[in-house]
């Protein structure tokens, strides 16, 4: 499946639905405008020019979120180098969800976790039900 931004210059391609999708609500999540989905780098094909933006209000940022240099809608993000060595998590991309037409994610489930309130250990705790996108629950 293949989105574009909002004036067609980047492009994501993933190669199959995500597992869930999580609308976040803490602030880079909510101002970025993002629901994100989650990949192995190898599943996400990106293509045009992206600048992307390191969070400065936190001691070790986990993702650089990039953004069309055009339009400036959010596309994806990537895990920065200092994060995946530091917690010796695996790589992952998380590409928004957004961007494609809720059509083509039927089936898919979406959680919403409350990261505004998330102290940054442990589980999400979730601020409403979810609900699988569907004919008649779209988000």
């Amino acid at each position: 499946m293949t989105a574009n931004c909002l004036c067609g210059s980047v492009s994501v391609t993933i190669d199959a639905k995500p597992d869930f999708i999580f609308d976040c609500n803490c602030s880079l999540c909510r101002k970025t405008g993002s629901a994100w989905g989650y990949f192995k780098p190898e599943a996400v094909t990106t293509d045009g020019e992206t600048v992307g933006y390191a969070r400065s209000d936190k001691t070790l940022a986990a993702v650089d979120v990039h953004s069309c240099k055009s339009c400036g809608a959010t596309t994806h993000w990537v895990r920065t180098d200092a994060f995946r060595d530091t917690h010796k998590v695996n790589d992952m991309v998380g590409v928004n969800m957004r961007l494609f037409d809720p059509d083509l994610l039927d089936g898919v489930p979406v959680q919403f976790p409350d990261g505004k309130n998330w102290t940054g250990e442990g589980a999400f705790g979730f601020r409403r039900h979810g609900f699988t996108i569907s004919e008649t629950a779209r988000w």
